[in-house]
């Protein structure tokens, strides 16, 4: 582990986060924080990538009904879609899916269903 891979990682993870939807534009020094821990515990920048989508995937395909959800304020927020990936790591070629599924989702007069998702 060196610096210049840490700010990389960081750098990395947290543009991941502010280019989701329904998270800050800006990540706080929090979120900085989350990023360099999850540096140091050697978490595969894929694997953050693929729970960063599918936590944002899992949130849009509440039913529409419901009321929304507030907005993301946190990196934390992801910790536990991290932690079940380690568990239960997605397979190869999943996290193209959920790149596609989210710019899918994200264009205008798109809807989702949790079947979709999944």
């Amino acid at each position: 582990m060196t610096a210049a891979g840490e700010v990389g990682y960081v750098t990395s993870v947290l543009t991941l986060y502010a280019d989701l939807p329904d998270t800050p534009a800006r990540p706080n020094p929090a979120d900085r924080s989350v990023a360099r821990n999850l540096y140091k515990e050697a978490i595969l920048l894929q694997t953050v990538e693929s729970a960063l989508l599918l936590g944002t995937l899992r949130r849009r395909a509440r039913p529409s009904d419901l009321p929304p959800l507030p907005t993301i304020r946190s990196l934390a927020y992801f910790l536990p879609v991290i932690a079940e990936l380690q568990q239960k790591p997605l397979p190869d070629g999943y996290l193209d899916y959920l790149r596609i599924k989210l710019r899918r989702m994200s264009q205008p007069s798109a809807s989702c269903s949790e079947k979709d998702v999944f």
